[in-house]
Parts: C-alpha cells; structure tokens; sequence
C-alpha cells in the first residue's frame, strides 16, 4: 500500500453486511463491525480495514475506492485480489489463490453510495462468474461513521 497522508486520513467504523446466494444453497449472511480508515483522494475516496478470523482472511487488508461511476475492491496480504464494479458493467479481473489464479466476472446491478468524509453507506450488489461459470449473486452494504476518540 503506498504511503498515505495522515492528515487525509480519518479513523471511521464500520458496519458491513454481506450476502452470498449460491444456486442451491441458503444465503450465506456475514454481519462485521470493525474499526477502519477512511482516506480522502483528489479524485474520491477510499476506506479500508483488516480482515478478521470471522471473515476467513485474516492477515489481509481489504479497501474499497470510489472515483467516478467504480468501486474497486482490492484485498492484499494473505489473499490478493480486485474486483472492479460498475453499474451495468462486466469486469473481469484475476483472484489469487494457494492453489493459483481464478478469472473472476463480475457483473454489477446496483452501486449506490451517499459516501463523503462524514460517513454515510455504499450499497452494491453483483453477480460473479469464476472461469466463466456463473457462481452465484453477492451484495454488501456498508455503513461508515465518524469513530469517536
């Protein structure tokens, strides 16, 4: 991760709930509340945090940046991986596992986000695709807030 500005910089947290509905399967609910960093750029923001052992991914850093009409997802350390989302737009990129790289499709139905250095709530859902077979659907919304010192 480049080095970052600490004045940009302001701790935030967050209240994440994830799904995943797979074919077959019952949804899968993750619900998180985790200290993070929200960081102003020139061209929009991000915010990110540390995977816990909840998630599965600990050791990982996970960031979410928003500049224009995306959001890319970008995970480093214990797994590695973006993920670009646009709504009404299909991106593919690659996931790095132990076991090697998986192109992943991601088709995004609704990004929305009333996001600024107060806080406020990103709201996305997509469909993912790996190797080109269609996996299931995906939704986050998360909540960000001031943290109180």
């Amino acid at each position: 991760m480049k080095d970052i500005d600490k004045e940009t910089q302001i701790p935030v947290l967050l209240s994440i709930c994830s799904e995943q509905l797979f074919e077959g399967q019952e949804p899968d609910h993750i619900e998180l509340i985790t200290e993070g960093t929200l960081e102003l750029l020139p061209d929009g923001l991000r915010f990110f945090y540390q995977e816990t052992e909840l998630t599965g991914m600990e050791g990982t850093t996970t960031s979410f940046q928003l500049c224009g009409p995306q959001v890319i997802l970008s995970r480093t350390g214990a797994v590695n991986s973006q993920m670009v989302f646009e709504e009404g737009r299909q991106h593919t990129s690659l996931y790095e596992t132990p076991f090697g790289e998986l192109a992943v499709d991601v088709q995004t139905s609704r990004l929305r986000h009333n996001l600024t250095e107060r806080g406020g709530l990103l709201d996305l859902r997509y469909s993912i695709a790996i190797e080109h077979a269609a996996m299931g659907r995906n939704a986050f919304k998360i909540r960000i807030q001031p943290r109180r010192s």
